[in-house]
């Protein structure tokens, strides 16, 4: 790969960052997605910056129980929700008069409940047992007694 490409992927992928941080905050960008875009564009041009994203104390436990397919904890879902439906409630009630952007703020927000809702409920190792090499949870062991 050439040196302009791959500086153009580096600079991709720290765009991609920047935008995924303010989704933290903004409830209509989604987070996810830009930090993923940002690892592709990293894993093709720099294993420094793939290593930052993955090691980032903000970010990276997240990216990586994300990518590893581990889920979100179920705290992490309630909150995120719960800011994405306060912040786009607030928008159309304070800020929006226009009625086919408050559908489509709606429709976004009903898309990205439904996404995750779907990703499965990260539950920490440490709180799972095998019992014959299938994972069961502490609730799950009390209830079998």
């Amino acid at each position: 790969m050439s040196k302009q490409k791959k500086r153009f992927f580096i600079i991709l992928g720290i765009i991609c960052v920047i935008v995924g941080l303010i989704g933290i905050f903004i409830p209509i960008l989604p987070t996810t997605p830009f930090l993923l875009a940002a690892e592709f564009f990293f894993a093709k041009s720099s294993e420094k910056f793939q290593n930052w994203l993955f090691a980032n104390k903000l970010f990276g436990p997240y990216l990586t129980k994300y990518k590893n397919g581990q889920g979100l904890p179920l705290k992490d879902k309630i909150i995120t929700i719960s800011l994405l439906w306060l912040t786009i409630g607030a928008s159309i009630i304070f800020f929006i008069e226009i009625i086919w952007i408050e559908i489509f703020l709606i429709l976004i927000a009903l898309g990205v409940t439904t996404h995750l809702n779907r990703i499965k409920r990260y539950r920490p190792v440490f709180d799972q047992v095998l019992i014959n090499d299938e994972p069961m949870t502490k609730a799950q062991l009390s209830d079998k007694a």
